[in-house]
């Protein structure tokens, strides 16, 4: 005790007091309550945080709608400007009329806008985003399939929908009733429940399924199929062969030995005009009769190939795009000999009467090479000392030497050449024999000054320029068409609905005492869509109507 007092008097002569040890700890509380913590940074997102907000963000919705529009919008070049295997005259035409312009075009792939990258980046990242997009929703849809209607809300009144009635109507009775509607129904000790309408997100699923299997249906064309162009003169033929094609281009999968190995022989062409009236000239019909081999041994068999209808040997199309005029010449060189004697296929210069440009090169031709620029007219007729065609009909065929040149063509030093044109280097080197000649009609000849040889004008033939294809994408590509339309269609049409019914016993009084109060029964309907913005009191009056026949109209 003594002790104690002694240790405390210690504490007081220190100057120590509880006050004043209450004050540090005071003091000493209230100055780590002031500190100031230090704030919380933005959380950092490292590779995988990134790709998973990269993934939830190409798989969303809202992606996959600006994507598909993106799709659309890329594609709209494609029919402007000329495509090259499509049309590859009218893009050389295009070159040569708007050179710089068409550079630029083509720096961004506008003559070639479906082989382009950054339209194979928008393929590529659609298809992904339909993936991401579909997939969760097919699994949550088939859940949804096999899950029952919900049990019906306490308060059936509060519903868009609701009617009450005083019927006999049970519940196995409402439940038939609704099943004859075609609702899915799940019943209760007192109540029904009826659903239907999933066709509506079946629908939208199968829209968006359609659209990745167009993708894949084209995809497999691009890799599996093959295109190519090339020009047939009348009496010449063509044999399915790589080296056969003007233009080819194979998908990546698609080797030499994969070409359906058919053949034919292009007898004629026909090309019909109207021949009078403010119609003039405008073609009526185009028909090449060819000799068709499906296969090496197989007999030969007729075809008439007319525009959209093409020839198909086993998936294999040939499709008629062109045609024009390819005038026979004979051509002598200076020492006597034929150096050459047969068509030319001419370019169309002027669509609407047919006037043609030909380019003539004779590199067999003794002591000096030839080159001739001719003017083909089918029908000519002459206008202010000038000669022009009126007609795209070979009625008065004539061809008119503007240009004559021997040297060298030119031929030899490894750089490419056009057929349809003279190379302006060799030009240079060689000298101007004939400008603007008279024209010739056929079987008349031009003599070519310095004894260098001479033309002979000696026929009309016509060429056709056919696309042939193999797409092994076409057909699924059709079948995905048809059903994208269709569950747009149901997705569109088809309203997502839900009835319930509640049967109690109806009061006594409501029976009016006449002893079958438990026959009668107090019957609450109510219902709603999941559909916004569509009406749906007509058809539930109807389903009111079935379910008590005795009321007319229930709205």
């Amino acid at each position: 005790m003594e002790e104690v007092e002694q240790t405390a008097g210690e504490r007081q002569a220190g100057g120590s007091s509880p006050d004043s040890t209450s004050s540090r700890v005071s003091a000493s509380v209230n100055t780590t309550l002031t500190e100031k913590k230090p704030e919380a940074g933005p959380a950092k997102l490292g590779p995988v945080g990134w790709a998973r907000w990269f993934w939830r963000t190409l798989t969303s919705m809202k992606t996959a709608l600006i994507l598909l529009f993106l799709f659309a919008l890329a594609s709209i070049p494609g029919s402007i400007w000329p495509q090259r295997g499509v049309s590859d005259a009218a893009v050389v035409q295009y070159f040569d009329d708007s050179p710089r312009l068409a550079e630029w075009l083509d720096r961004f792939w506008l003559f070639d806008v479906f082989k382009a990258p950054w339209f194979a980046a928008i393929y590529l990242l659609l298809f992904l985003s339909l993936i991401g997009c579909v997939l969760p929703r097919t699994k949550a849809h088939l859940r949804e399939l096999r899950r029952k209607p919900p049990a019906p809300p306490r308060n059936l009144v509060r519903l868009p929908q609701h009617a009450s009635f005083e019927s006999d109507l049970t519940v196995e009775t409402a439940a038939a009733r609704l099943r004859a509607r075609r609702f899915r129904v799940t019943t209760g000790p007192d109540w029904v429940a009826a659903e239907k309408g999933y066709l509506r997100e079946t629908g939208n699923l199968v829209f968006h399924v359609a659209l990745l299997g167009l993708l894949v249906a084209v995809g497999m064309g691009t890799l599996y199929g093959y295109r190519g162009n090339v020009l047939v003169v009348e009496g010449e033929g063509f044999a399915n062969t790589v080296a056969a094609y003007d233009r080819y281009m194979p998908g990546q999968q698609v080797s030499a030995e994969s070409l359906e190995p058919f053949s034919f022989a292009l007898d004629d062409f026909q090309a019909t005009y109207i021949a009078s009236g403010e119609r003039r000239g405008q073609p009526l019909d185009f028909e090449a009769k060819l000799k068709v081999t499906d296969a090496p041994g197989a007999p030969e068999r007729d075809y008439a190939l007319k525009v959209n209808d093409p020839l198909e040997v086993n998936g294999t199309q040939t499709y008629l795009i062109d045609h024009g005029y390819a005038p026979t010449f004979k051509i002598t060189d200076g020492k006597g000999q034929v150096a050459f004697d047969g068509p030319v296929p001419c370019l169309v210069a002027q669509p609407a009467n047919f006037t043609s440009e030909c380019v003539i090169k004779v590199p067999d031709a003794q002591p000096e090479q030839l080159g001739l620029l001719v003017a083909f007219r089918p029908t000519t007729v002459p206008l202010n000392n000038d000669w022009v065609s009126v007609f795209p009909g070979a009625a008065n065929p004539t061809a008119q030497v503007y240009g004559a040149f021997a040297g060298d063509l030119g031929m030899k030093n490894g750089r490419p050449q056009s057929v349809y044109e003279l190379d302006p280097a060799s030009l240079k080197k060689m000298k101007p024999l004939v400008m603007k000649a008279d024209p010739l009609a056929v079987g008349k000849k031009l003599d070519l000054p310095g004894g260098t040889g001479s033309i002979e004008f000696t026929g009309v033939k016509e060429w056709i320029a056919l696309q042939i294809a193999y797409d092994p994408g076409r057909m699924p590509a059709f079948v995905a068409s048809t059903l994208a339309v269709l569950g747009l269609v149901l997705s569109l049409t088809v309203r997502r609905r839900r009835v319930w019914v509640r049967v109690k016993d109806a009061p006594a009084e409501a029976s009016g005492g006449s002893g079958h109060e438990h026959d009668r029964k107090h019957v609450e309907v109510g219902g709603l869509t999941r559909t916004e913005g569509s009406d749906f009191s007509d058809e539930f009056a109807e389903i009111v109507s079935v379910l008590n026949p005795g009321v007319k109209d229930a709205r």
